[in-house]
């Protein structure tokens, strides 16, 4: 919606630009290209932005036990809450041996969806260590709206999460690598 609002105005900019006489405005026809050019520019990355809201809401509609109480507790949206469990989740991936991963994975209905759903490229390790990983963390869950200390408050409730479905030892390996 907001692109189509913001298309409209480009338009009429434009369109108003290009009807004014004055000479004081003999850059307008570079500025009208310049304003067509954004609004297409828009045009073209909506498509893309209803792209990640419907994978943000398919990855809520996976492990809808996991998001709402994420959702609850960090005050978000659903899919904001699946994309941040999806950056941790992520994080956890890049940490652990891919055998230590699978028994998380398998205690969370959805997993693909939800690693799907985070912000792309946001998380992991840059060679830093715990400190790069949980500000990737935080970047990523920048990128969903969220405020960055919200990722203290959602690695309980993974872990509690993890732990009911896959008991304490499992929780325990997300713990240790989300600390």
């Amino acid at each position: 919606m907001r692109h189509v609002v913001a298309v409209a105005a480009a338009t009429l900019a434009v369109g108003t630009l290009a009807l004014w006489p004055s000479p004081a405005t003999a850059q307008v026809p570079a500025d009208a290209a310049k304003a067509a050019a954004q609004v297409q520019e828009a045009a073209t990355k909506a498509p893309a932005a209803s792209g990640v809201a419907a994978g943000l809401a398919q990855a809520a509609k996976a492990s809808p036990d996991l998001v709402g109480a994420l959702s609850k507790e960090l005050g978000s949206s659903p899919g904001q809450a699946a994309g941040a469990a999806g950056s941790l989740f992520g994080l956890a991936k890049s940490r652990l041996k891919p055998e230590e991963f699978g028994q998380i994975s398998k205690a969370v209905p959805g997993m693909d969806a939800l690693l799907s759903a985070a912000p792309g490229g946001a998380v992991g390790t840059s060679g830093l260590g715990q400190v790069a990983g949980l500000a990737s963390a935080a970047s990523a869950f920048s990128k969903l709206g969220l405020k960055p200390e919200l990722v203290a408050k959602a690695i309980p409730v993974l872990t509690q999460f993890v732990g009911k479905s896959g008991g304490a030892q499992v929780a325990g390996l997300l713990a240790g690598v989300l600390k």
